[in-house]
């Protein structure tokens, strides 16, 4: 049977995010109406906050370091006998470093002082419970003078405990193909250090009583970046030390040069139906030179294993002469024919290219949640389908998309936060590291959303990169509006849900632990839109979805940018009002646009859905590689 897919994800409302003080940080949403309400709840908050009991203490984490900037947070744990109602913490910053943005706590500054809050929902901490709240900043990132609720954050009762200095910058030594040894100078005290933390591209790897660790398990011929973090008898930690560049040994991985940022397109099964577009087309239309990976669109997951998503598209159907890669017929008794084949002679005209095999989508998602009650026998059935002997050397790797772990996409799941870390270390300790392991996700960025649903800071150890899915935000599913740019890059005053947009995305996966050069930017080759619509700008009512040539509701750029050009931008994406038809979608210009965004903001690249929205010549394709140099 064939199974037409939704382009991808749609994403359901979101819960209230934080509000910070628009002249000191970047918001990250919420209405203007709840602004006064959220502002009674913190002077509420701040006339009633408790002292802190004896064992009541606040440590601080940086989880992530970019160098002009870092993510990291503060947990608050009641380790007293009596219930905490409300929570603030207060820290020092050196000059030049700052709160940028925040989540789950209202954060605002006089000079060099910092002060969190508790939201309305997440102040009382019974004994024995906590409660973390995180932010990105710009400078070092290494607080001092921390006090909870005006006594020390270690529980002495005496505020300004110092936290731990930074240890030396480590030492890499006996580099193999997939091991390193690391070493450090301790770090200082006044109470004493109890251990350190070992952190690869900024997500923590282990955690050490000494100075040295060997890790293992690497990717030969690749880039790391490691650094360490000490934390004290009292539990806080101190600054992350400079970090220091080791590349293994061995040849080129799977992926591209590590200076090179990931280009990468989705190439749909079925597209070679009624859409007509085959293998060759990345070809003809220039794509394929200025790529770097292909993700193939979509093997099934059935029964707990990996299936073949269409027999006849992927190894069967005939291609003639005219309509292959290299001019050559199939004939009818060679052993591979199809998708796959025409993909094996793109490679040996294109090298650079690597393909992986991607399972799920929006459509076949529902198979995850079962295959995961076994994972080690997922993927291994996963890895026996895309090693299959009639085109192991068609495949670099698998690409997993799940919409989505934990939550509901087509239909829902409750595996747990956990599942999504569990498959992640399945596949790759099946698949090796000499295959790319990667995963499309959501891109859902509200408070207690999706992201919030699965452990992806722990899964993304285990992955190449992350394809965040930073589109599909608003569309024609809500039939009445109001007109919203279904692929904002940031928040902007009206948006209709708080968290949906690409920037609120990235922030949120950042702080979560994933390495910035483990996320690419998603980009749609299509639009969303609405029909009866008499408004121009977003926010407009409407009657419904607009007319589309496969779908009500949704448009190839290819027609649209003469059907429809644009006529205005909002949020980094473009949009058009055409008679009553209302439309957004990203055109060259604004994709430009988005990757300087992503290059300043340290991203592994940038991926599209899907080819067959594109130009004949591949402009889209073209803005891309270009936006990425």
């Amino acid at each position: 049977m064939r199974v037409r897919h939704r382009p991808r994800h749609r994403l359901t409302a979101g819960i209230t995010t934080l509000l910070l003080p628009l002249a000191t940080l970047v918001a990250l949403g919420g209405s203007a109406e709840a602004a006064p309400e959220r502002a009674a709840d913190a002077a509420r908050t701040a006339q009633s906050a408790p002292k802190a009991a004896a064992g009541a203490t606040a440590t601080y984490e940086k989880t992530q370091d970019w160098g002009s900037g870092f993510g990291a947070k503060w947990t608050i744990k009641n380790t007293g006998t009596t219930a905490l109602s409300s929570w603030t913490v207060e820290w020092e910053y050196p000059s030049g470093t700052k709160v940028t943005s925040a989540w789950d706590a209202t954060v605002t500054n006089s000079g060099t002082k910092w002060t969190a809050k508790n939201l309305s929902w997440n102040g009382s901490l019974a004994p024995g419970a906590s409660i973390s709240f995180g932010f990105n900043g710009s400078g070092s990132g290494s607080p001092s003078n921390c006090s909870l609720n005006g006594e020390s954050c270690d529980g002495g009762g005496q505020p300004g405990d110092s936290a731990p200095s930074a240890p030396g910058t480590p030492t890499a030594s006996d580099i193999t193909d997939t091991s390193v040894k690391l070493s450090w100078k301790a770090a200082t005290d006044d109470k004493g250090i109890k251990n350190y933390d070992v952190l690869r591209d900024g997500s923590k790897v282990a955690t050490v009583t000494g100075t040295s660790y060997a890790d293992s398990g690497l990717t030969k011929g690749t880039d790391y970046s490691y650094s360490v973090q000490a934390r004290d008898t009292a539990d806080q930690t101190g600054p992350v030390s400079d970090s220091v560049k080791v590349r293994t040994t061995g040849g080129d991985g799977p992926g591209p040069d590590p200076t090179a940022k990931v280009n990468l397109g989705y190439f749909t099964n079925w597209g070679v139906y009624g859409r007509n577009y085959h293998v060759k087309n990345l070809v003809t239309s220039g794509s394929a030179e200025k790529i770097t990976h292909i993700n193939y669109a979509f093997g099934n997951v059935q029964g707990g294993k990996c299936t073949i998503g269409d027999g006849y598209a992927d190894y069967e159907k005939a291609y003639t002469a005219d309509q292959s890669v290299d001019g050559v017929a199939d004939t009818w008794d060679q052993p591979l024919r199809g998708n796959f084949n025409q993909l094996r002679k793109l490679k040996a005209k294109y090298p650079h290219i690597k393909v992986l095999y991607s399972f799920g989508g929006w459509t076949w998602s529902g198979g995850f949640g079962d295959a995961m009650k076994n994972p080690a026998a997922f993927a291994d059935s996963c890895y026996k389908l895309v090693e299959d002997p009639r085109w192991a050397d068609v495949f670099d790797g698998i690409d997993l998309d799940w919409e989505y772990p934990n939550a509901c996409g087509l239909t829902c799941d409750t595996s747990g936060p956990a599942v999504m870390k569990t498959m992640a270390q399945a596949f790759r300790n099946k698949f090796g590291a000499n295959n790319l392991v990667t995963a499309a996700i959501t891109a859902d960025g509200s408070d207690g959303g999706k992201i919030d649903a699965a452990d992806y800071g722990g899964a993304s150890q285990y992955l190449d990169w992350y394809n965040v899915m930073t589109y599909d935000f608003f569309g024609g599913w809500d039939a009445k509006g109001p007109t919203a740019p279904h692929s904002p890059l940031t928040d902007y005053p009206g948006i209709p849900k708080a968290g949906f947009n690409s920037a609120a995305a990235i922030n949120k996966l950042k702080a979560k632990g994933v390495p910035a050069k483990k996320l690419l930017l998603g980009i749609g080759f299509y639009g969303r839109g609405w029909t009866g619509v008499t408004q121009k700008e977003p926010g407009g009512t409407a009657t419904g979805a607009a007319p589309g040539t496969y779908e009500a509701g949704i448009e190839d750029y290819k027609v649209l940018k003469n059907s429809c050009p644009s006529n205005g931008t909002v949020a980094g994406t473009a949009y058009a009002h055409c008679g009553t038809n209302w439309w957004s979608y990203d055109t060259p210009a604004t994709i430009r646009s988005k990757m300087t965004w992503a290059k300043d903001q340290g991203l592994g690249g940038a991926f599209f859905w899907e080819f067959s929205g594109d130009t004949a010549n591949g402009e889209l394709v073209t803005a891309i590689r270009d936006g990425l140099k």
